[in-house]
Protein backbone atom coordinates (compact mmCIF):
# COMPACT_ATOMS: atom_id res chain seq x y z
CA UNK A 1 0.00 0.00 0.00
CA UNK A 2 1.35 3.32 -1.11
CA UNK A 3 0.56 6.55 1.17
CA UNK A 4 1.52 10.30 1.43
CA UNK A 5 2.55 11.26 5.02
CA UNK A 6 1.01 14.36 6.41
CA UNK A 7 3.23 14.30 9.31
CA UNK A 8 6.98 13.02 9.75
CA UNK A 9 7.00 9.79 11.53
CA UNK A 10 10.26 8.07 12.67
CA UNK A 11 11.97 5.26 10.34
CA UNK A 12 9.09 5.92 8.26
CA UNK A 13 9.59 9.51 6.18
CA UNK A 14 9.19 13.02 6.05
CA UNK A 15 6.30 14.95 5.09
CA UNK A 16 4.83 15.17 1.72
CA UNK A 17 6.88 11.51 1.30
CA UNK A 18 5.15 8.61 -0.21
CA UNK A 19 6.26 5.71 1.04
CA UNK A 20 5.57 1.82 0.90
CA UNK A 21 3.61 0.61 3.32
CA UNK A 22 2.25 -2.82 4.99
CA UNK A 23 -1.40 -2.71 4.05
CA UNK A 24 -2.31 -3.67 8.02
CA UNK A 25 0.20 -0.58 8.94
CA UNK A 26 -1.73 2.15 7.09
CA UNK A 27 -5.22 0.78 7.44
CA UNK A 28 -5.34 0.41 10.86
CA UNK A 29 -2.98 3.04 12.36
CA UNK A 30 -1.75 5.77 9.20
CA UNK A 31 -5.00 6.09 7.68
CA UNK A 32 -7.38 6.44 10.89
CA UNK A 33 -4.76 8.73 13.02
CA UNK A 34 -5.01 11.01 9.87
CA UNK A 35 -0.93 10.83 9.41
CA UNK A 36 -1.03 9.32 6.18
CA UNK A 37 -3.51 9.39 2.69
CA UNK A 38 -3.89 6.58 0.09
CA UNK A 39 -1.41 7.86 -2.80
CA UNK A 40 -4.19 8.53 -5.38
CA UNK A 41 -3.77 11.48 -7.78
CA UNK A 42 -6.75 13.18 -6.16
CA UNK A 43 -5.57 12.83 -2.88
CA UNK A 44 -1.71 14.01 -4.53
CA UNK A 45 -3.90 17.38 -5.65
CA UNK A 46 -5.29 17.87 -1.47
CA UNK A 47 -2.07 17.06 -0.72
CA UNK A 48 -0.87 19.84 -2.73
CA UNK A 49 -3.31 22.28 -1.28
CA UNK A 50 -2.56 21.72 1.92
CA UNK A 51 1.29 21.45 1.94
CA UNK A 52 1.52 25.11 3.50
CA UNK A 53 -0.70 24.14 6.31
CA UNK A 54 0.67 21.27 6.97
CA UNK A 55 4.06 22.57 7.50
CA UNK A 56 2.82 25.24 9.80
CA UNK A 57 1.08 22.72 12.05
CA UNK A 58 4.47 20.76 11.98
CA UNK A 59 6.87 23.46 12.73
CA UNK A 60 4.15 24.60 15.53
CA UNK A 61 4.48 21.07 16.98
CA UNK A 62 8.22 20.81 17.28
CA UNK A 63 8.05 24.53 19.03
CA UNK A 64 5.73 23.70 21.58
CA UNK A 65 7.98 20.58 22.34
CA UNK A 66 11.29 21.94 22.15
CA UNK A 67 9.18 24.68 24.87
CA UNK A 68 8.76 21.27 26.75
CA UNK A 69 11.73 20.05 26.19
CA UNK A 70 13.25 23.06 28.13
CA UNK A 71 10.85 22.97 30.90
CA UNK A 72 11.68 18.75 31.52
CA UNK A 73 15.43 18.65 30.72
CA UNK A 74 17.70 18.00 33.65
CA UNK A 75 14.85 17.89 35.96
CA UNK A 76 15.30 15.15 38.86
CA UNK A 77 12.46 12.90 39.79
CA UNK A 78 13.07 10.86 42.96
CA UNK A 79 10.76 7.82 43.77
CA UNK A 80 10.84 6.07 47.21
CA UNK A 81 10.31 2.10 46.82
CA UNK A 82 10.63 -0.47 48.74
CA UNK A 83 13.84 -2.43 48.45
CA UNK A 84 16.10 -5.78 50.22
CA UNK A 85 18.85 -4.94 51.73
CA UNK A 86 21.47 -5.09 48.41
CA UNK A 87 19.36 -2.99 46.99
CA UNK A 88 17.31 -5.04 44.59
CA UNK A 89 13.35 -3.51 44.58
CA UNK A 90 10.53 -5.58 45.33
CA UNK A 91 9.19 -5.11 42.08
CA UNK A 92 10.21 -2.23 39.67
CA UNK A 93 9.82 1.16 38.22
CA UNK A 94 8.54 1.66 34.92
CA UNK A 95 6.97 4.52 32.79
CA UNK A 96 3.40 4.68 34.46
CA UNK A 97 5.62 5.24 38.09
CA UNK A 98 8.11 7.65 36.77
CA UNK A 99 4.90 9.69 35.05
CA UNK A 100 2.94 9.53 38.51
CA UNK A 101 6.20 10.81 40.16
CA UNK A 102 6.97 13.49 38.02
CA UNK A 103 3.47 14.29 38.21
CA UNK A 104 3.76 15.07 42.01
CA UNK A 105 6.88 17.05 41.31
CA UNK A 106 4.91 19.24 38.59
CA UNK A 107 6.49 17.96 35.45
CA UNK A 108 3.84 17.33 32.53
CA UNK A 109 5.12 13.83 30.80
CA UNK A 110 2.63 11.36 28.96
CA UNK A 111 3.34 7.87 30.16
CA UNK A 112 3.83 7.20 25.73
CA UNK A 113 6.75 9.47 26.22
CA UNK A 114 9.03 7.78 28.35
CA UNK A 115 11.56 6.21 26.50
CA UNK A 116 13.21 3.12 28.65
CA UNK A 117 15.16 0.68 26.46
CA UNK A 118 17.08 -0.78 28.63
CA UNK A 119 13.72 -2.04 30.30
CA UNK A 120 12.02 -1.45 33.70
CA UNK A 121 14.78 0.18 36.95
CA UNK A 122 14.81 -3.17 39.11
CA UNK A 123 17.89 -1.84 41.33
CA UNK A 124 18.20 1.32 43.38
CA UNK A 125 20.33 4.27 41.98
CA UNK A 126 20.28 7.63 39.83
CA UNK A 127 19.08 7.04 36.26
CA UNK A 128 18.76 8.40 33.06
CA UNK A 129 15.42 8.20 30.91
CA UNK A 130 15.13 9.53 27.53
CA UNK A 131 11.64 11.67 26.82
CA UNK A 132 10.76 11.41 23.63
CA UNK A 133 8.32 14.73 23.45
CA UNK A 134 7.98 14.75 19.16
CA UNK A 135 10.34 12.37 16.65
CA UNK A 136 12.88 15.25 16.25
CA UNK A 137 12.72 16.56 20.24
CA UNK A 138 13.63 14.67 23.31
CA UNK A 139 14.55 15.43 26.56
CA UNK A 140 16.37 13.71 29.36
CA UNK A 141 15.05 12.53 32.70
CA UNK A 142 17.47 12.33 35.71
CA UNK A 143 15.15 9.38 37.88
CA UNK A 144 16.53 8.59 40.99
CA UNK A 145 15.48 5.92 43.01
CA UNK A 146 15.90 5.74 46.51
CA UNK A 147 15.12 3.44 49.50
CA UNK A 148 11.56 3.48 51.50
CA UNK A 149 12.91 1.75 54.83
CA UNK A 150 10.60 0.66 57.06
CA UNK A 151 11.03 1.40 60.81
CA UNK A 152 12.19 -1.39 62.92
CA UNK A 153 10.31 -2.12 66.17
CA UNK A 154 13.16 -1.97 68.90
Amino acid sequence: MEVILLEKIKKLGDLGDTVKVKAGFGRNYLLPLGKALPATEANRAVFEARKAELLKKASDSVNAANLRAGKINGQTVTLKVLAAEEGKLYGSVGPAEIVEAAAAQGIDVKKSEIDMTSGPIRQLGSYTVQVRLHTEVEATLNVVVADTKAPTAA
